[in-house]
């Protein structure tokens, strides 16, 4: 029996809360810059981020990264629906030149001569779970059989050490770490 929704009145006092709101809508959330988006791409830890362990609190256990826009996707589908948009081919571009850097600013200020930022090729670099087009349920078939492996690894190193005598436990009972 209710009648319209209402707006909700921000009465005379409350404009510091309708400003408070707006900006924060405004922001969003916040993702990486370009600048360190650029050091991710350095040859050591573009590899690690391309190949990642399984972690259960990302988005498709974080195997679907695309490295350039720094999101994890849920799915194959997802991450290559993301590579044909626009927002991804948008960062691409900006990824081209070159970041600022302190020579550059020196530069502009007057210590030195103008230098022209450099240009290069950016492609869109792919986990190897899209490589592979795996879905997210092999994924999780993937990390159901590593932790089963890890498991055995570790009875086999505990059955060891009865072996050999040594325990973790000490005379009283004990656990030692």
């Amino acid at each position: 029996m209710g009648g319209p929704y209402k707006r909700k009145k921000y009465h005379r006092g409350d404009v510091h809360l309708k400003r408070r709101w707006r900006v924060k809508m405004r922001q969003g959330s916040r993702t990486k810059d370009l600048d360190q988006i650029d050091t991710d791409l350095s040859e050591g830890v573009v590899g690690g981020l391309l190949e990642q362990n399984i972690d259960y609190d990302k988005a498709g256990l974080g195997q679907f990264y695309c490295v350039h826009c720094a999101k994890d996707f849920i799915d194959t589908h997802a991450f290559k629906e993301h590579v044909k948009s626009k927002v991804h081919k948008r960062r691409l571009h900006a990824l081209k030149t070159e970041p600022y850097t302190i020579e550059e600013a020196n530069r502009a200020a007057g210590m030195g001569s103008y230098v022209k930022p450099g240009k290069r090729k950016m492609e869109t670099l792919l986990p190897t779970a899209v490589v592979a087009e795996e879905t997210l349920a092999d994924v999780k078939k993937r990390a159901k059989l590593d932790e089963e492996a890890q498991k055995k690894i570790d009875e086999e190193e505990a059955m060891e050490k009865e072996k050999a005598g040594e325990s973790d436990e000490d005379d009283e009972g004990d656990v030692n770490m």
